[in-house]
């Protein structure tokens, strides 16, 4: 039953194909410390979508790691309660074309007609998102606010900063130890707003909503996120206008990618000292010790 469930892997993929699974991707970045500068090579986890349809119906978009596609599916049919158990699942199968982005889960007729009417709309995401990673970006493109790269750059210094601080605006997680958090900052680090949430989506759309409601939406320049950044907290940033992203964990390739496209900064913080600068270092001021003027103090 297993087996038939499963199935072999993709075969006979070609490359973009074979690009689109790498689980994990080299990225030259900025190292950037108070007294030095230099290049290094990371390795970042790979992300890409996954579609998956149900009786031949688009279902859903998920971005994923590469690899176990359809036991990533398996699993959410359970946990959505599309089945009940293994028996209602007849088959997942890639394409004709082994495209690894997509997949069909056929049903058992039995199980079908109960929920048939569930698979009337995709649950989530966006379908155009879910062919590969080229369209996914090529999607975001479409309907991203693209900032030009302003006279007055952004301090690193600064930034970094602020990233090692936002604890002190994270008064839920002191309590909890389990929330994230997105602080929005203008270009001359005033600060905006800062939300906390169990979900870092969650927080960054509650910190740009308040932005919309304090009539801040344009002044917004810097997020400083408590997370790793991947794709989706890209499209969100990149919807609401703002180029420059500090975060405390490292971004998905996919992230980078697309930042590079859309011309946005990413940075994150290093193990040792600095931090990483991994896109659009033309948006930050890189100074060094040289530079001694005091932090602001955040309110």
């Amino acid at each position: 039953m297993l087996l038939m469930l499963f199935g072999p892997p993709a075969m006979h993929r070609n490359g973009e194909q074979e690009k689109n699974m790498q689980r994990t991707v080299p990225h030259e970045v900025i190292h950037w410390t108070t007294d030095r500068i230099c290049r290094k090579t990371l390795t970042m986890a790979g992300e890409a979508p996954l579609s998956v349809s149900i009786q031949g119906k688009p279902w859903s978009v998920e971005m994923r790691t590469p690899g176990e596609e359809k036991m990533l599916a398996a699993g959410s049919c359970l946990s959505q309660g599309i089945a009940e158990s293994p028996e209602d699942i007849e088959s997942i199968e890639y394409p004709v074309n082994s495209n690894p982005n997509l997949l069909n889960i056929r049903l058992m007729s039995k199980r079908w007609e109960k929920i048939a009417d569930r698979i009337s709309s995709p649950k989530k995401g966006i379908p155009e998102f879910g062919k590969n990673t080229e369209d996914a970006i090529e999607a975001l493109c479409r309907i991203a606010r693209i900032i030009p790269v302003p006279e007055k750059k952004i301090s690193v210094r600064k930034g970094f900063a602020y990233l090692a601080e936002l604890n002190r605006h994270q008064p839920l997680r002191s309590e909890s130890s389990m929330t994230h958090a997105t602080a929005v900052y203008s270009h001359d680090f005033e600060l905006l707003t800062v939300k906390e949430d169990v979900g870092r989506h969650n927080g960054m759309d509650k910190a740009i909503g308040q932005l919309m409601a304090d009539g801040n939406f344009h002044r917004a320049g810097v997020m400083v996120i408590s997370s790793r950044v991947s794709f989706d907290l890209v499209q969100k940033s990149a919807r609401a206008g703002i180029p420059v992203i500090f975060s405390v964990s490292r971004p998905t390739a996919l992230a980078v990618k697309t930042a590079d496209r859309l011309n946005m900064s990413i940075s994150c913080e290093s193990k040792t000292t600095g931090g990483y600068i991994y896109t659009a270092p033309e948006r930050l001021d890189l100074e060094m010790l040289n530079d001694e003027s005091p932090l602001p103090q955040s309110p």
